[in-house]
């Protein structure tokens, strides 16, 4: 009489992990632990670590202990535990900046078991630990964001143009280049922001693409803009970047854009107003 409701019990607590076996192909699963003590860490290591077919972390604020589920061809579990770390969480593998661990709301700050062995022992023994993630230099030369920036500032352009095909052109390269941003090479800040804006950037950037309408692509080209404004506030840049604002756009509220050039050519009316607006902000990080 009670054997049967066990059994289908259990099989209701499995289906989330062979669901997401089966939305992830090629699926290696490992077990390992991530330092965290609460329901708001298990939220952020989980939303981290996922990436939409291709990894699945399933974290037990309990035992510390996390499931990950990923495509062994197209990432690794050095990757995932990246991601996590410069959220703010220490792994056996890596740790989190002294800095990130700083800001993590004070429910969230654990014990840091690893940081204690590592300031003890002094040296950081190979295959166990390693030190706060920090960009190699190697990695500092491919600036991951300078694709997405520079699609940007062709969209632009092409709205200025009122290109509506060429737009949607522009904006499919773009969206390739947000799917190969490598997190675990951004900067501290970086990562930050682009864990804030990139669902956003991405659907913004998928309206403008299958939009057939300019004046569709340019209304999500105002909600584009404020995203990509986030990125280039934390990112180095070559030349300055000018932040310009239109006061006639979005029904008479104003809209912004960014644009390499200092003079104003408007994109979100292009020759009907093109030199409507004015700088409002000089980006000068580089």
């Amino acid at each position: 009489m009670y054997i049967i409701p066990k059994i289908s019990t259990a099989l209701i607590l499995l289906l989330p992990f062979f669901s997401c076996n089966a939305q992830v192909k090629n699926a290696k699963t490992e077990s390992i632990k991530i330092y965290g003590n609460c329901g708001m860490c298990e939220t952020t290591i989980e939303n981290v670590g996922n990436l939409k077919k291709v990894a699945h972390v399933d974290w037990n604020k309990d035992t510390k202990m996390a499931i990950l589920i990923y495509d062994s061809t197209t990432t690794t579990q050095t990757e995932i535990l990246k991601r996590i770390a410069l959220a703010g969480y220490d792994s056996d593998q890596f740790l989190t900046p002294d800095d990130v661990y700083a800001k993590l709301p004070e429910c969230c700050q654990y014990d840091r078991v690893n940081k204690s062995a590592m300031v003890q022992n002094e040296m950081v023994e190979k295959n166990t630990m390693h030190p706060p993630i920090t960009p190699s230099e190697k990695e500092q030369e491919v600036n991951q964001l300078k694709p997405i920036f520079d699609n940007y500032f062709s969209l632009k352009d092409a709205l200025v143009k009122s290109e509506q095909k060429s737009a949607s052109t522009i904006a499919k390269a773009l969206l390739t280049n947000i799917n190969e941003v490598k997190m675990e090479k951004l900067s501290t800040d970086e990562h930050t922001v682009w864990m804030n804006v990139m669902n956003s950037i991405k659907s913004n950037t998928d309206k403008i693409y299958t939009s057939t309408s300019i004046e569709k692509q340019r209304n999500a080209f105002m909600y584009l803009s404020e995203n990509i404004y986030d990125l280039l506030k934390v990112s180095k840049q070559d030349t300055p970047i000018y932040y310009q604002n239109c006061p006639m756009a979005n029904d008479g509220k104003g809209a912004n854009w960014l644009s390499k050039e200092s003079a104003v050519k408007n994109p979100y009316y292009g020759s009907q107003m093109l030199t409507c607006g004015k700088t409002v902000e000089t980006i000068n990080k580089y």
